[in-house]
């Protein structure tokens, strides 16, 4: 074995030197490369329906219709469900086997999932085999069969399900509450209806049928490929997506502009305890950079091993040992809800409430520490670019972008925004927030969960 000393002090200096070089070298590399071109989806209309692609080269692709047609726009509750659950079910073409075993010997995923804006049917599979599964989305949106055997045998079996489960997810359920205090109806309509909602009158294989016309039209939505190169693309959107109906000339959704109330609800609850404590945040429409710093400042548990974490949050939850907590911006089209959830013990809930109150608080009178608020921006940052790098989130937002803006969001435009905050901007947003009107929803045992006025806010 060689010996260390056997490289003289001259050598040794100058492996150092080049060493400093090289990394100099990468960062300034990193600091001239900005945010990766692969980022941005180019966008144009094919064949009457608004396309979003990226390609990042790799061999597999995810391929979203994204519409706009969340629980916000249903005339009756459980229509999105219900819609969300006959995707991948018989159409005129194929039965729903067929669909599965396609896309089994193919590799592929299928998925369907909704938000308060917006209902996805998705699928990823091997980049090769982006025919088949442009047409089989084209297919399911637009040749659906809504039938009453698959209506009552699988659509109602799997919306009794997710119902129990809301049922006992009291964090769901405290989140819920926020948005119906914040927004009433259209925002304010839960994710799925409670088991005692009455359906009956309201859902059926018919009324599903009907706001599927309403929803599946070309000017309610956006094909949005990730992974695709934008000609195969567009080759096969023009090929299979020119038969989906240009607009629905019988139903039309719901849709009315969004006003933020605020208010305070309490529902008790034996199967745990959790609190959400929410106000104004930023929109899709108008983002504001200060409240991404202020949710990274409020922040969750975290980021490091060995670290209590720099966040308030992550402050609070470690003097409350059971709580668990984190700072959200929920981002809509016309609306934006800060949102700080906790939930855990009920005496840990609400100290760690009442931490992240007076933190709040602190931040509004100007208590800002320079090195915290510079984590924030830079977690700011790397939250917005990590999250345009996940498939799903990615392919959520671009489409819903382009569904209610008529753009995608682009994360270039976040980031540069994200770092132009100061102390000052801060304060002023903290300020803002408390002096408007908050929205608190408790659930669990209200015995021991505060209220709004105990922890000195506004509703």
């Amino acid at each position: 074995m060689l010996s260390r000393t056997i490289f003289s002090r001259g050598t040794q200096l100058a492996a150092r030197r080049q060493g400093g070089a090289q990394l100099r070298s990468y960062a300034a590399a990193a600091a001239s490369s900005s945010i990766p071109t692969s980022f941005a989806y180019e966008t144009t209309e094919v064949a009457g329906v608004k396309v979003a692609a990226r390609d990042s080269r790799g061999p597999t692709t995810k391929l979203a219709v994204v519409a706009k047609a969340g629980t916000r726009y249903e005339s009756a509750p459980g229509l999105t469900v219900g819609l969300e659950e006959f995707a991948f079910k018989d159409t005129v073409k194929r039965l729903a086997l067929r669909i599965v075993r396609e896309s089994e010997l193919l590799g592929g995923q299928l998925a369907a999932y909704h938000t308060r804006e917006a209902l996805v049917v998705e699928a990823s599979f091997l980049r090769e085999d982006i025919p088949y599964f442009t047409e089989l989305l084209a297919e399911v949106i637009s040749e659906t069969k809504y039938t009453t055997h698959e209506f009552h045998e699988d659509v109602m079996r799997v919306l009794h399900l997710k119902q129990a489960r809301l049922a006992r997810d009291v964090s769901a359920l405290a989140l819920d509450a926020a948005h119906s205090v914040a927004y009433h109806s259209g925002l304010g309509a839960s994710l799925y209806p409670s088991p005692s909602t009455p359906l009956k009158g309201y859902l059926s294989e018919h009324t599903i049928a009907a706001y599927a016309e309403a929803v599946y039209n070309k000017s309610n939505i956006a094909l949005v490929g990730d992974g695709a190169s934008t000609q195969a693309l567009h080759q096969w959107t023009e090929q299979f997506f020119k038969s989906v109906p240009k607009e629905s000339s019988i139903s039309k959704l719901k849709s009315t502009a969004t006003t933020y109330y605020g208010g305070e609800q309490r529902v008790s609850h034996t199967g745990g305890n959790a609190l959400v404590l929410a106000f104004p945040g930023s929109s899709f429409g108008t983002f504001k950079p200060e409240i991404a710093v202020l949710t990274a400042l409020l922040g969750a548990r975290p980021n490091v091993k060995w670290s209590s974490g720099f966040s308030a949050l992550a402050k609070a939850t470690s003097n409350s040992p059971g709580a668990v907590a984190s700072a959200t911006n929920l981002t809509y089209s016309d609306a934006g809800l800060l949102a700080i959830q906790i939930h855990g013990s009920a005496p840990s809930v609400r100290s760690t409430a009442e931490a992240a109150v007076k933190a709040l608080k602190d931040i509004a009178a100007g208590t800002i520490n320079k090195e915290d608020l510079a984590k924030a921006v830079s977690t700011a940052k790397f939250d917005a670019l990590d999250a345009s790098q996940s498939g799903v989130s990615t392919l959520l937002s671009a489409g819903s972008g382009i569904v209610q803006t008529g753009k995608p969001f682009q994360v270039v435009e976040t980031v540069e925004s994200i770092g132009s905050v100061t102390a000052d901007k801060l304060q002023a947003a903290a300020k803002a927030i408390l002096d408007g009107k908050a929205t608190v929803a408790a659930v669990g045992d209200l015995h021991v969960l505060p209220y709004a006025e105990e922890l000195g806010l506004k509703v």
